[in-house]
């Protein structure tokens, strides 16, 4: 089931409706009443590929130069 609620809801308690994503709730975030966008849980079948752990390159950040460099 899905749940309608306002984008200043959402901005105002993130913290709770990311919780509620957790759980398996789908919202559907709308702003003067026209739908913008939902949020729902990945499907279990959902693969991620890691393309580059940046905390393993430099703590801290990396320059754009020294990331370039690293992918060529």
């Amino acid at each position: 089931m899905e749940n309608i609620i306002g984008l200043k809801e959402l901005r105002q308690n993130i913290s709770r409706y990311v919780e509620g994503v957790q759980r398996g709730h789908t919202f559907v975030v709308v702003k003067r009443s026209r739908p913008l966008f939902r949020i729902a849980p990945l499907d279990d079948d959902t693969q991620w590929e890691e393309v580059a752990d940046f905390t393993k390159i430099k703590k801290g950040g990396v320059k754009i130069e020294e990331l370039l460099a690293r992918l060529t």
